[in-house]
């Protein structure tokens, strides 16, 4: 706690730099900046956002083509915030947990008839928004206690001004000198997918435990990463509809994970320090790495561990 406060003053100072970092985190918008303040000095302001009619279809195609991993649900008219759709839902919706019902009930398993649906029929309603006021320190503690990858910007009559997310944060704290190595945050013991499994299975994991990534792993051998953006990727590309002859959601989610996962890997080791990985990962554009011992798995590290990891040294 003493050296949470003694370090406060010197991690405010960088938190409050003005001016938008060179490589954080791209959401594009019509909205205005009306009020600068601290979140939104390091967050971005400029948010592309969709309204409550458009179809899931075409949210995820703006998701996948942009990289987005959440997309704000606003009024056209006042830009105030009413939900949030993200990877997550996505995944969701291919069958990972309550909102595979608008495919498997209201629509009878025709999966192409669901995502032509609006997009309020996905979007997550019960959000976690953080204030222009707030500051930085408070949002920071608020991602490592509450596990959210980001937060929309409101102001004070719920109008979105701006998202905030881990990558933000951690674009900021790779200025720092990290005392933790990887072995001292990182995931063990991580939970896995094999190649021959569904992305029904898959997403059904990521959902029941409220993971993006999953390790695909064959007799100890680690042969990719399956993450829900390549889930949510293929079906904005689309893929899926190469698949697709009936409409129905098993020719599309059966489709094994090995046609989905990452192999071109980037690991890391124990060992390694994790501002060295933070400015690594920030430097190649991924969320987590698979870390590696003798040629085996032996945990993950994400985003979320290095600030988790950076708020336990201030």
């Amino acid at each position: 706690m003493h050296n949470k406060i003694k370090n406060a003053k010197s991690a405010n100072e960088i938190w409050k730099n003005p001016g938008k970092m060179s490589g954080s985190a791209v959401e594009f918008s019509t909205n205005k900046v009306e009020h600068s303040s601290e979140i939104l000095a390091i967050g971005t302001s400029n948010v592309y956002s969709v309204p409550q009619t458009m179809q899931i279809i075409k949210a995820i195609e703006a998701m996948s083509t942009k990289g987005f991993r959440r997309l704000p649900v606003t009024d056209p008219g006042t830009g105030r915030l009413y939900g949030l759709v993200t990877a997550g839902d996505v995944v969701d919706l291919m069958g990972g947990g309550s909102k595979y019902n608008l495919v498997k009930v209201k629509h009878r398993g025709q999966l192409l008839s669901a995502i032509n649906e609006p997009v309020k029929e996905i979007m997550s309603t019960k959000l976690e928004t953080v204030h222009t006021a707030d500051p930085l320190s408070d949002v920071v503690d608020r991602i490592v206690t509450a596990k959210i990858g980001g937060f929309p910007i409101v102001n004070g009559d719920d109008k979105l001004m701006g998202i905030i997310t881990e990558r933000d944060v951690l674009h900021v704290l790779t200025a720092y000198q990290s005392e933790s190595l990887v072995e001292d945050v990182m995931t063990t013991s991580p939970r896995v997918i094999t190649p021959g499994e569904t992305m029904q299975s898959a997403a059904r994991e990521m959902t029941r435990h409220k993971f993006r990534r999953l390790p695909v792993v064959s007799n100890d051998v680690l042969f990719g990463i399956v993450t829900a953006m390549d889930i949510m990727k293929y079906v904005g590309d689309g893929a899926i509809f190469e698949k697709m002859t009936t409409g129905s959601t098993d020719e599309v989610l059966d489709i094994s994970v090995r046609t989905l996962m990452t192999t071109d890997l980037q690991t890391t080791t124990p060992s390694a320090n994790v501002g060295d990985v933070a400015r690594f990962m920030f430097a190649k554009g991924v969320g987590g790495l698979p870390v590696i011992e003798d040629s085996r798995l032996v945990g993950m590290i994400t985003g979320y561990d290095m600030v988790r990891a950076r708020q336990n040294e201030l």
